[in-house]
């Protein structure tokens, strides 16, 4: 697809950014690394070749029976005695991290939380859990919360801004004075009140942060509807019974589109920093899961463990650093001034 002249010159002033080209870069390396965490780090071997068969534990979930043992239970490749039997009748490839984000490492010598070592490059947490592979499903999930909370939150804060700034009057009046009463109700108190009720999930979570995390578009949304809808073009799509949907979406839309992605970057750092918030305070994902939030707290109530708070910090102060040179790069490419 080829880019029209006036993308073609934000794409050169996004570039000429070096800071947050790179950024873009290092940001898409490291969601891809934590799209395919189980790759990575797993408690089970990718391949297993035994008995002139092949297995695949990654995708199929294997009994101790068919490696030969006497019970039918679910294989544990953490087993001395299973992993003795597949090295002498076959070979096993394994992840570079023999941990997943939930495994425990019952073969320490070190009481938990232990240090790094060569066995965990990273050291372990409280519970036994390899702090790498924690990070890399923790990263995953934060991402995928995040982008998931931006596109619900942009699209309804889009959307109830658009039809605001398009129609005015009542509908405007109206609308403003519910987001006022919206935006000024206790968010974290009531996923304080509902999380003692409801069993705290991914899905749940995203849903209740969407109902309170939607109004940070409207505004911007809004304001570009009410300059341009007085304007020559789009007086004459009207008279001459362009429908209101259409003319919103081809003649409108695209204007306030510029403002828009200028935000993204910076929502997505808040919608990251709110599930890391509500992890840490423990009102987030269920007990276990890995997080980035959960991480954090386990480094406060670890002090004598540095490695586990120093771990998260650092991976929350790096993916948030790259999203804000993203989103200032983004800022300088759709800002004609910046020259090109």
């Amino acid at each position: 697809m080829r880019l029209s002249p006036v993308n073609q010159a934000r794409w050169q002033r996004f570039r000429r950014n070096r800071r947050g080209y790179w950024s873009l870069w290092l940001f898409l390396i490291l969601f891809l690394l934590s799209l395919g965490a189980e790759l990575l780090a797993n408690d089970k071997p990718l391949l297993v070749h035994y008995q002139q068969r092949w297995y695949f534990p990654l995708v199929i979930d294997y009994s101790e029976s068919d490696y030969g043992g006497p019970l039918a239970t679910a294989a544990d490749y953490q087993d001395p005695w299973l992993k003795q039997r597949i090295a002498q009748q076959g070979w096993a490839l394994w992840a570079p991290i023999r941990f997943s984000g939930n495994s425990i490492n019952f073969a320490s010598e070190v009481p938990f939380p232990s240090p790094p070592s060569r066995q965990n490059w990273l050291g372990t947490d409280a519970n036994g859990g390899d702090v790498l592979a924690r990070l890399l499903y923790g990263t995953r999930i934060s991402l995928l919360f995040g982008l998931l909370l931006t596109l619900f939150s942009s699209v309804a804060g889009i959307v109830v801004g658009g039809v605001q700034g398009y129609f005015g009057g009542k509908i405007d009046l109206i609308g403003q004075r519910i987001i006022e009463v919206w935006s000024g109700m206790p968010s974290l108190f009531l996923l304080i009140l509902l999380s003692s009720v409801i069993q705290p999930g991914f899905w749940w979570l995203l849903l209740v942060t969407v109902l309170f995390g939607w109004m940070s578009l409207v505004s911007v949304v809004r304001a570009e509807f009410l300059r341009t809808r007085n304007f020559d073009y789009i007086r004459a799509a009207q008279a001459l019974g362009v429908s209101d949907a259409r003319i919103m979406l081809r003649h409108m839309l695209p204007n306030a589109m510029v403002a828009t992605l200028t935000f993204l970057p910076f929502i997505l750092c808040g919608s990251i920093t709110t599930l890391t918030s509500l992890d840490f305070l423990g009102f987030g994902l269920p007990v276990g899961s890995p997080s980035l939030g959960e991480l954090l707290l386990q480094g406060k109530n670890n002090l004598q463990a540095p490695w586990l708070g120093l771990s998260g910090f650092f991976a929350l102060a790096i993916l948030l650093s790259l999203l804000i040179f993203i989103g200032e790069a983004v800022r300088d490419a759709f800002d004609p001034a910046k020259g090109g």
